[in-house]
């Protein structure tokens, strides 16, 4: 209500931030969070036998994990800022309210994190010898400080899901500490770790097939998934049972959504056979690693990083109608000012629009507007889960009149419970209805990539 309205409707702006967002965790969890633990790890067991070939493997995957990190890792991390804060404004601001201090700390440890990582590839050749010890502590530190990061969000990431006491009492310890936070944590933390091995294999694939070095880090990071993987059923089966059963409703449809919901078991087979597989492949690792073809160690990484995808996308769509629970519904606005807004109607409190009062001249126009402020954080018109075509699809071949899709947009958050209610008054909704029909008939006048604001 007191930002500009951002509109990608061809993309559509959930999918602008998933994308960022999901890039910047399947970066973030193997080579920052679980690759600088995996590799200090890797040049301690080298350092301890006093093979140099060890340090000369670590030291390369290193060099890989810093490239990715610090570039495309560090520009998406920003990306997320960026369109969080075009698509859903009142949410971002709502959060760094609750987290002040906590997302300062995590800034400073980041950019802590990143001179860290700096100073340990730069300094690898410089401290060897009895200096060699003192580097892998300092490759310790690295690795907590790039754990730190990740925990501070989670704190985050859960809150948005069950804000616990927050609602009542307002702290930042409240807000921390979470019922979703530990659980998420203790299941992030080993698929972390597990991601790392297979992205450190695919590093390893390049060394010559049959060499000793090759051999024995294969088996060295084999042996790393396997001893994380208990921990890893352990926190998904944790993180399972803290999902408030309202959302644990909405898993069938995020996963396969409403179309394919039929297909919701088969889909489930099919995840639980991917992680099997991986196993499969880390077991063969450990035991026979020299039975391993090059290709083959790409296939862990690509599995593992298309299950985080579907996960992050599923607890995203889960936590709907809200995006932060009981308080800010998917729409962006709060539960509590949802009497006002009904009452006076949205485009009344609004900070950018053209229109106050709908008249009979304007009605269509103040649809659009209506549909602008309420409805296109999620939906798009001709897009990705795009309202035309759902409307279509409902119309079939007898197309519903206004009144009709008026009455059901009163209702729709009942039919559809990750759909928050309609915030507007009565009036609005019979607009909004107006340009919703509209639509069947006539070209759309929102399209593109448009800013709502005043004049427009």
């Amino acid at each position: 209500m007191d930002f500009p309205i951002f509109h990608l409707d061809f993309l559509g702006n959930r999918m602008l931030i998933a994308g960022i967002a999901v890039l910047h965790t399947m970066i973030n969890h193997p080579l920052a969070v679980g690759g600088m633990l995996l590799i200090t790890m890797m040049e301690w067991w080298g350092y301890r036998k006093a093979d140099p070939e060890w340090d000369r493997v670590a030291k390369r995957t290193l060099f890989v994990f810093f490239l990715i990190t610090t570039s495309i890792g560090a520009l998406t991390g920003v990306g997320i800022w960026l369109s969080a804060s075009l698509v859903n404004p009142t949410a971002i601001s709502s959060l760094i309210r609750v987290f002040f201090w906590a997302w300062f700390t995590e800034w400073i440890v980041f950019v802590t994190e990143v001179c860290l990582i700096l100073a340990y590839y730069l300094t690898w050749d410089q401290w060897k010898g009895e200096k060699k010890s003192r580097h892998v502590r300092f490759g310790f530190i690295l690795a907590f400080a790039s754990w730190i990061t990740m925990a501070v969000i989670v704190a985050i990431l859960g809150f948005m899901m069950d804000t616990g006491n927050w609602l009542t009492d307002k702290s930042l310890f409240s807000a921390l500490l979470n019922p979703i936070y530990l659980p998420q944590l203790a299941f992030r933390t080993p698929l972390a770790m597990v991601m790392a091995g297979a992205a450190v294999w695919v590093v390893l694939s390049f060394e010559r097939p049959g060499t000793a070095i090759r051999e024995a880090t294969v088996s060295f990071v084999s042996r790393w998934m396997l001893a994380w993987s208990p921990f890893l059923i352990l926190g998904c089966f944790l993180y399972w049972k803290a999902i408030p059963p309202s959302m644990v409703a909405h898993v069938s449809t995020a996963l396969v959504t409403q179309e394919f919901e039929s297909w919701y078991q088969a889909v489930s087979r099919v995840m639980v056979g991917a992680v099997a597989l991986v196993a499969l492949f880390a077991g063969l690792g450990a035991f026979t690693p020299r039975l391993l073809p090059r290709g083959a160690m790409v296939i862990p990484i690509l599995i593992l990083a298309a299950l985080l995808g579907q996960f992050e996308r599923v607890r995203e769509f889960i936590r709907k109608p809200y995006v932060i629970a009981g308080y800010l519904y998917a729409n962006g606005f709060r539960k509590d000012d949802y009497p006002l807004l009904q009452r006076d109607g949205v485009l009344k409190h609004a900070a950018f629009t053209s229109i106050r009062e709908i008249t009979s001249e304007n009605e269509l126009k103040a649809g659009k507007q209506v549909f602008a402020l309420t409805c296109t954080r999620c939906h798009t018109v001709n897009g990705i889960n795009g309202i035309k075509a759902k409307l279509q699809n409902m119309y079939g071949d007898q197309p519903w009149s206004e009144e009709t899709v008026a009455s059901y947009i009163s209702s729709s958050h009942l039919a559809r419970t990750f759909m928050p209610p309609f915030p507007g008054s009565d009036e609005e909704r019979k607009a909004l209805a107006k340009y919703l029909t509209s639509l069947q008939t006539q070209d759309d006048f929102l399209e593109g990539v448009q800013t709502i604001g005043l004049g427009q």
